[in-house]
């Protein structure tokens, strides 16, 4: 299937003009999928003028997020899909103002700063449980989502925000809808047309700008957390102003909660759709808490909660790719990756293949977690959700970017130890108490910028 140096990978078959927009549409993780297995480790294919490159090669993924990193950045397709609601907030974000911001917010993250979190954590997850009736089932999707807003603010804004639920699960409904549909559509239709699309977003931004700002507002330089930071730097930063920190806490918001809603809504629903698996978590939960709930010090002590939280973010990672653009040209596999192209890093392709732009096609290369996730080459049944599977010794003989949730890197996420941290005391929490069957048979997701489900994922809850 290889080509010459210096001529295109292999790959589907399109229609003019629009590609393989229709193949795409139709089932976008299938088709990743079956592009990767039936062309190889670099494939190519087209959705309406855009050419992509997916690549499914380890160390090449290593490559552009690690040891080249400073020769890309995140680049227009994020920010155009995600500047009209979050600005110039850290997830899009560049250069020099992303250090700074990151290093602003870092100490947010700090372990002495979660080691605080975790009570939190717990008791919020008490208090969702609280509404649990035996035996009525549950939409898990809605619940987690809930609930992971409600810690988000609580441990990084000290605000209760349970009134704006509503209006924040809206808001974010509205963006990942309209991203769905800018990546699969080949022509957008501008923000200022009033389609309903278009109204609805609107009105979504304007509410979280309006519970963003009265975040702010609630929030003086003298405190320690996030946003009494970014108030104390704005006096001494001509970089940071009161529209600025306001896109850091809607990223915070939308960002900090969906990510882990989503690891916990698949680890819950792969747990009541095996069995013997879930009787292996309630076990270790039973020896160790002894009755007590979950806490920071015993956390270390769940290694099979450990090992169920990675194994869920396996089968179902919550973000199924990355992209990235380069700022000059860069060697990859042994070819040139030129400067304006657009890199989207996909989990099975980029290997020796020549990414030089063309005048009208824009090339993207794709790194996908949801490939190199389920890839056979590193997992035995892939499609099986086997947390036994991640010993110390299997962990190891793993390619670093064959299992990466949380990306990699200097850009690799700033709360992936909060959202870890998080999704095992909320699991211990649960599974603890209560367990759980399948009422929703087989998932249907929706993958935009996050892998979301398509519809309600519905457990059937009942008191241990």
């Amino acid at each position: 299937m290889g080509t010459e140096r210096g001529g295109d990978p292999p790959g589907p078959s399109g229609l003019p003009v629009v590609g393989n927009i229709y193949q795409f549409a139709s089932d976008p993780l299938s088709f990743y999928e079956e592009t990767a297995r039936g062309y190889g480790p670099v494939a190519r294919y087209e959705l309406g003028g855009t050419e992509f490159y997916q690549v499914s090669d380890p160390e090449l993924v290593e490559q552009v997020l690690v040891h080249e990193n400073d020769k890309f950045r995140k680049g227009e397709e994020y920010r155009r899909i995600l500047s009209p609601v979050i600005g110039n907030g850290l997830l899009i974000s560049e250069g020099e103002f992303w250090r700074r911001q990151r290093h602003r917010m870092e100490p947010a993250f700090h372990p002495d700063a979660l080691a605080e979190y975790a009570s939190v954590m717990v008791d919020y997850t008490r208090r969702l449980l609280s509404d649990w009736r035996d035996d009525t089932v549950r939409d898990i999707h809605a619940d987690m989502m809930r609930l992971t807003v409600e810690i988000v603010a609580e441990t990084l804004f000290d605000a209760d925000i349970r009134e704006y639920e509503v209006d924040i699960a809206d808001a974010l409904e509205a963006v990942m809808d309209r991203s769905e549909k800018r990546l699969k559509r080949p022509i957008e239709v501008p923000d200022v047309i009033p389609t309903p699309g278009n109204r609805r977003y609107k009105r979504a931004r304007e509410a979280l700008y309006a519970i963003a700002d009265e975040i702010v507002a609630a929030h003086d330089a003298d405190g320690d957390g996030v946003v009494s930071r970014l108030l104390q730097a704005k006096s001494h930063a001509e970089d940071l102003d009161d529209e600025q920190i306001r896109d850091e806490v809607v990223t915070l918001l939308l960002a900090g909660h969906e990510t882990t809603a989503l690891a916990l809504t698949y680890t819950l629903y792969l747990l009541a759709t095996n069995p013997a698996q879930a009787e292996k978590l309630r076990a270790e939960l039973d020896e160790t808490l002894n009755g007590a709930p979950p806490s920071n010090d015993l956390v270390d002590d769940l290694s099979y909660t450990k090992r169920t939280v990675r194994e869920g973010m396996r089968v179902y990672p919550p973000v199924q790719s990355v992209i990235r653009e380069p700022t000059e040209s860069v060697e990859l596999g042994g070819y040139e990756c030129s400067a304006g192209t657009v890199v989207t890093i996909q989990q099975w392709v980029l290997h020796g293949r020549e990414c030089r732009p063309r005048a009208v096609i824009q090339r993207v290369v794709t790194i996908q977690q949801w490939v190199l996730h389920r890839d056979p080459r590193f997992y035995e049944r892939p499609e099986a959700f086997r947390p036994e599977r991640w010993s110390d010794e299997f962990r190891e003989s793993l390619p670093r970017f064959a299992y990466f949730p949380f990306g990699g890197g200097p850009r690799r996420c700033i709360g992936e130890n909060f959202a870890k941290l998080e999704a095992r005391l909320v699991l211990a929490t649960i599974a603890r108490d209560w367990e759980f069957d399948a009422v929703t048979d087989e998932l249907s997701l929706s993958p935009s910028i996050t892998l979301r489900p398509d519809g309600p994922v519905k457990l059937r809850v009942r008191r241990r």
